[in-house]
């Protein structure tokens, strides 16, 4: 119904947002993330969120973020079994958008575990809903980027993994290919033959 509103920012709270859009004052539950990108200082603040209208039978509940990745993000999670807005408000509070898909891709369950709310068992099950359609979203070389970020500050496994994509394409997969096998491994606790060897295992079955 609403893409976005945009108008003065008439209260806020870490939770709520309500924005004076024509006179009409817009109740927004929003997350710590979108709160914490709103101004909190000025006389007449101004704010444009993009919003998702939940329409149940307890009542009707409008939802604002900052971006149009937070939304992606927020409806992504919805499509989840399970996880509805307020879980997903709160997975989104700890993570950003980007934050958020690295955790996915990388297999990082204890990461979204640390949500309020989020038990380990709703964190493997976002995880296996949402991995391939985020790695189908996410270009190689971002999501390489974004791998190598998540791994150990030290050279050691960035060059284990480096390596182990490099035997891979020897082999004959491409970098896409070898990229998503390696994902989930702990290449730090793992001698490259291992990790090529695991990474294998993942590309035949």
């Amino acid at each position: 119904m609403f893409y976005y509103i945009a108008g003065k920012l008439a209260h806020l709270t870490p939770t709520t947002a309500v924005v004076d859009a024509g006179g009409v004052g817009y109740k927004m539950t929003i997350s710590q993330n979108t709160f914490e990108t709103l101004p909190h200082t000025g006389d007449t603040p101004s704010a444009k969120l993009y919003t998702y209208m939940s329409v149940r039978e307890d009542g009707v509940e409008l939802y604002g973020f900052a971006s149009e990745a937070e939304l992606s993000s927020f409806k992504m999670l919805l499509g989840v079994s399970g996880v509805g807005p307020k879980a997903a408000i709160s997975i989104l509070s700890l993570l950003t958008p980007e934050k958020f898909a690295l955790a996915v891709c990388t297999d990082d369950k204890k990461t979204i575990a640390k949500a309020n709310g989020i038990g380990p068992k709703t964190a493997a099950r976002i995880i296996l809903e949402l991995q391939d359609k985020l790695l189908k979203q996410t270009p190689p070389e971002q999501a390489q980027a974004a791998i190598s970020t998540a791994m150990t500050s030290s050279g050691t496994s960035k060059g284990k993994l480096s390596e182990a994509q490099d035997a891979l394409s020897v082999l004959g997969y491409s970098r896409s290919e070898a990229l998503s096998a390696l994902q989930g491994l702990d290449v730090s606790a793992m001698e490259i033959e291992d990790i090529i060897r695991a990474a294998l295992k993942k590309l035949m079955k």
